[in-house]
């Protein structure tokens, strides 16, 4: 294979990575006009996490965990990861556009920098400080328009911030943890299984008959968010990272760009100087990260 050819093939998946990262904001804001926030996240983690273990399993042949050990370190990950992260994030969806949506998510390696630094009781460096200000500039720029309508909420900013700091945690606990050879694929298929057990419980307390429809669209957001936006868009990423990890992680400043266009075209949210202003600062703040030469520009395996 040709330079050339190799280098399409590459563009070619960058581009992809982001659509389909950047589509999982809109594509929940679809799902939640049909059915309550917890009603959506469960059928997709479970098809997310059955397609991850038969692939492991099954065609893989990977082993299944059988150490104590290696079950409390998916559990607490799956805690993090899933249950709280993308918990709060279906329900902080209901107060705010999917272009804050994807505009917040975009932010998470400046805050696992931040977090880490913090956590490991590390100096703060100017540039870590500097970073997550212009981020958080950046989205309340981007939101203020919105607050006034229904496109925002501050409640739905604050579950927002509240659930990356959860992503964040339990990323750094990832990166911590010895999983003793255990493949990507088993490790997110039970962890995404035990988030969903988490939730569980929540989903059937807050039931309410009358408020889901199980349509087209419903249908249509489950599948999406647990295969394209999630699986497809990991292993994307994962192939970018292996490629090249400095041209991977310029993807990353395309994704808020990504998610504003997409919501404004499937969802005909609106867009202003402010949101022009507030993605910019935004993707200063994640160029000063990665100028740090950090491991901390993975984004979250699924949205």
């Amino acid at each position: 294979m040709g330079s050339s050819t190799k280098s399409l093939l590459n563009f070619l998946s960058g581009i992809t990575f982001v659509i389909l990262w950047a589509s999982a904001s809109s594509a929940t804001k679809i799902g939640l006009h049909s059915v309550q926030p917890l009603v959506l996240s469960i059928p997709r983690f479970i098809l997310a996490s059955l397609l991850m273990l038969v692939i492991a399993h099954l065609f893989m042949k990977q082993p299944i965990p059988h150490k104590k050990s290696a079950w409390k370190k998916i559990a607490i990950y799956g805690f993090f990861n899933v249950g709280l992260y993308l918990g709060l994030y279906v329900v902080a969806m209901q107060e705010v556009s999917a272009g804050l949506g994807a505009l917040f998510i975009a932010i998470n390696p400046v805050l696992i920098l931040l977090i880490s630094s913090i956590w490991f009781r590390q100096p703060l460096r100017l540039a870590t400080v500097l970073s997550f200000s212009l981020c958080m500039v950046g989205m309340l720029i981007a939101a203020y328009p919105l607050l006034g309508g229904s496109h925002a909420s501050v409640l739905g900013l604050c579950l927002l911030l509240l659930c990356n700091v959860s992503y964040s945690a339990g990323a750094i606990y990832f990166s911590k943890q010895n999983w003793e050879e255990m493949h990507i694929l088993t490790i997110n298929g039970w962890q995404t299984l035990f988030g969903c057990l988490y939730l569980l419980p929540f989903a059937i307390y807050f039931y309410n008959s009358e408020a889901n429809t199980f349509d087209v669209g419903f249908l249509g957001a489950v599948v999406w968010l647990a295969i394209p936006a999630s699986i497809i868009a990991s292993l994307l990423w994962m192939s970018l990272l292996r490629k090249n990890p400095t041209k991977a992680s310029a993807w990353l400043f395309l994704c808020p760009v990504a998610g504003f266009t997409i919501a404004s075209i499937i969802m005909k949210e609106p867009l202003t100087w402010y949101t022009l202003a507030g993605v910019v600062l935004v993707i200063i703040g994640l160029y000063i990260v990665q100028q740090m030469k950090t491991p901390a520009l993975t984004p979250a395996n699924k949205n």
